[in-house]
């Protein structure tokens, strides 16, 4: 497998021949967007890679459609030329009704309901989203659906590439945890809060990701959506003492990607 960085949620994922890409955001630097409910933020730096410099993509993983910092404009714009695009239900309902994906090439799931992608000459990939929540408790009213993604080979055993998506440490991510065998795990970080509500937060942070390593032992940690936004509240200098002071089990495990290099992730060693 080999995982590029792009900035903020994005991470182009090759594994077995297929070309993933999660929450696409290729938007310049500088404006302000709007999240609904008093809550907006800027963006403060710009892709490592353009839309251009991709090339092929057979999915688009997106956590919600909703946020500017998980789908900005550009991002938006490109997912024409994915072959599928996978989401929440809602979601994938109001990209279609937008005309931004045809309907027969975006897929709606809620946690634990799973899709496989398939093609010639490549191995089935199955596509499981899992729980998020993306706030405090009740909060889903305000803040939208969002899932995460459990990525494995279709039909065998084996430990997955699980893709957290924006959510706080919650029961749907201890669940996660106890049902998932996860090799690689991709965190969306951040700690992000708004000064409308305080301290209030909205995604994990490197706390989280202590408290959630000894649940989920995955073998790599790879964190993402924690740069580039004024309300991403931890940046890496932060999250990494954070996480140079954790215990080994869960230090040794994590690799920060340099954006736009790609980097190999090999397999696990035998037993």
């Amino acid at each position: 497998m080999r995982l590029t960085h792009v900035g903020g949620p994005t991470l182009l994922v090759e594994v077995d021949g297929w070309r993933l890409l999660t929450d696409p955001t290729f938007d310049a630097p500088g404006r302000r967007y709007d999240f609904g409910w008093g809550t907006s933020s800027r963006k403060l730096t710009g892709p490592a890679l353009s839309v251009t410099q991709l090339g092929r993509l057979d999915a688009v993983l997106l956590s919600h459609d909703h946020h500017g910092d998980n789908l900005d404009d550009a991002g938006r714009a490109m997912l024409a030329t994915a072959e599928t695009v996978v989401t929440t239900f809602v979601g994938a309902s109001r990209l279609s009704h937008a005309g931004l994906v045809e309907p027969d090439r975006v897929v709606g799931l809620g946690p634990w309901s799973t899709t496989v992608l398939e093609a010639p000459g490549r191995p089935p990939l199955e596509i499981t989203a899992t729980p998020c929540r993306h706030g405090p408790p009740l909060s889903r009213r305000v803040v939208g659906d969002v899932v995460g993604f459990a990525v494995g080979r279709s039909g065998q055993a084996g430990r997955c590439l699980w893709i957290s998506g924006d959510t706080v440490l919650f029961p749907g991510v201890r669940e996660a945890a106890e049902r998932l065998a996860v090799d690689t795990a991709v965190l969306h970080l951040g700690g992000v809060r708004f000064p409308v509500t305080g301290p209030l937060r909205y995604t994990m942070n490197a706390r989280d990701v202590v408290s959630l390593c000894r649940m989920l032992a995955p073998r790599i940690v790879i964190p993402v959506h924690y740069e580039g936004w004024a309300h991403f509240r931890e940046g890496r200098a932060a999250a990494e003492r954070v996480l140079d002071r954790a215990p080994d089990s869960t230090a040794r495990r994590v690799r920060w990607l340099d954006p736009g290099v790609p980097t190999e992730i090999g397999p696990a060693p035998p037993g």
